[in-house]
C-alpha cells in the first residue's frame, strides 16, 4: 500500500501553487486547463505518474522553473 502520508503532502503543496499562481480560477478550470495541457503538450494521460511526478508536472504547468511558453 502506498503512503497515506503522500496525501496531505501532495494536496498542501497543490494549495500553495493554486493560491500563488491561479488565485482567480475555481477548482474545475484548474484541473480542466491542467489536465488538457497534460494531455496536449506533454502527452501525458493522468492516470499513471504518481503524486511526485504530477507534482513536478503541475509545477511545470504552473512556470514553477520551467517556461511553459517555450515548449
Amino acid at each position: 500500500m502506498r503512503d497515506i502520508s503522500r496525501i496531505k503532502e501532495f494536496t498542501d503543496e497543490f494549495a500553495e501553487i493554486w493560491a500563488d499562481e491561479f488565485p482567480d480560477w475555481r477548482f474545475g478550470q484548474l484541473m480542466n486547463n491542467f489536465l488538457t495541457w497534460l494531455s496536449s503538450y506533454k502527452k501525458t494521460d493522468c492516470f499513471f505518474p504518481e503524486e511526485k511526478e504530477m507534482m513536478e508536472l503541475f509545477k511545470e504547468y504552473a512556470g514553477k522553473g520551467v517556461d511553459v511558453a517555450n515548449e
